[in-house]
């Protein structure tokens, strides 16, 4: 190989925007003025046959320069249109302003689009009748007009139909944003709590860790020390419950314990009471604990309703030292329901997985004529 080849490295680089620009509107709109220029250019030879003081070369410089305005039909469509009422004035040209017409109502809509309809035919009127004006498009008013208007109506509905396509098309992307948004909320929401049951957790057994260390150390110099461990611990859980819970989307987080209210009434429409006790301890919950015990309340009452309906349910929510205990129980039904209850068999599973990941456990089982489910996890009072 010749050690003095030329390279040009610059080449894939230009190569990547020339393809950049080809899909850019840019483009498009280039596209579309050349288009143009190119029809028009078919009536150069009768318009430099015209009287109209332009020659072949002269002619051609007009029509490109109507045709470029074109470029603008995104931005200002009302510039081309003007430039195209003109050239069928001074030339009698129709093509420009099919692209004018069609521009209007692709990039601005029905309402704008039907109103330069209207102009346009209004100016083409005019045109006939003015004096000296040759109506090379018709020697009659009707002949001219069977021309004009068809041209115009067909443009306008031909952009104002790729207007409600792009319109659709914006909206189907709109959505699958959102959804791809509200795909990552509600994944972020997930984490944030396996997150916060997780770690809460080992904050909570660490603070409460440091505490016995503080009581054993009484009085030697590491007493403070433990002390504020357990403080730090204690804050952190708090600060890790103000940022994951607090902050998560309120509007589809699961209710907490003032939402059990509203299971107790729903089921007692569907003919199952349900007597529902809270201790006031648990008033002080974690918003976290508090829809896991709403979670586990809900799907109690659903096995109920199903397997026992018309038998009473009693709800308890109590706090036994560090545990949050959840008990539900309902009579067995003496005769099993008129229908095979439709389940999915996975409730009782659902329950256990999410108070198991929270460091608790769930027994569920049949004792003295009821059935009994019961849940101890973590309170995380300190």
């Amino acid at each position: 190989m010749m050690e003095g080849m030329v390279r040009f490295p610059a080449l894939p680089a230009l190569r990547h925007r020339a393809e950049r620009w080809a899909v850019s509107p840019r483009a498009t709109d280039a596209v579309a003025a050349l288009g143009a220029f190119a029809l028009m250019l078919l009536d150069v030879p009768g318009l430099a046959r015209a009287d109209n003081s332009l020659t072949g070369v002269t002619a051609t410089l007009v029509l490109a320069g109507g045709a470029a305005t074109l470029v603008l039909r995104r931005k200002a469509p009302w510039v081309p249109f003007l430039v195209a009422l003109g050239l069928m004035g001074w030339l009698h040209e129709l093509t420009m302003i099919q692209f004018a017409l069609y521009s209007l109502g692709r990039f601005r809509g029905r309402r704008t689009a039907v109103l330069a309809t209207v102009l346009y035919v209004g100016a083409a009127y005019a045109y006939f009748h003015t004096p000296g004006w040759p109506a090379r498009h018709g020697e009659t008013l009707s002949d001219f007009l069977s021309l004009v208007v068809p041209i115009g109506v067909l443009a306008t509905s031909v952009g104002i139909a790729a207007h409600r396509h792009d319109l659709v098309r914006a909206l189907e992307a709109q959505r699958r944003a959102s959804a791809a948004r509200q795909a990552v909320q509600e994944e972020r929401i997930s984490v944030g709590r396996d997150v916060h049951d997780l770690v809460g957790r080992e904050l909570t057994v660490l603070a409460v860790r440091a505490e016995v260390l503080a009581v054993r150390a009484r009085g030697e110099a590491h007493q403070q020390d433990f002390e504020e461990l357990a403080d730090t611990a204690r804050r952190a859980h708090h600060m890790l419950n103000e940022t994951i819970v607090r902050r998560g989307d309120r509007a589809a987080a699961t209710p907490g314990l003032e939402g059990l209210a509203a299971l107790a009434e729903e089921s007692g429409r569907m003919g199952s009471p349900v007597d529902v006790t809270v201790a006031p301890e648990a008033k002080a919950l974690s918003p976290l604990r508090q829809a896991a015990v709403h979670r586990v309340v809900q799907e109690c009452l659903t096995n109920a309703a199903k397997h026992a309906p018309g038998m009473p349910v009693t709800v308890a929510i109590t706090v036994e030292g560090p545990s949050l205990r959840i008990e539900v129980r309902n009579p067995l039904a003496p005769t099993p329901p008129d229908r095979a209850p439709v389940s999915t068999g996975t409730g009782l599973f659902s329950m256990r997985e999410r108070v198991t990941s929270m460091g608790g456990s769930l027994t569920a089982r049949r004792a003295h004529g009821a059935y009994v489910v019961t849940a101890l996890l973590p309170s995380g009072l300190g």
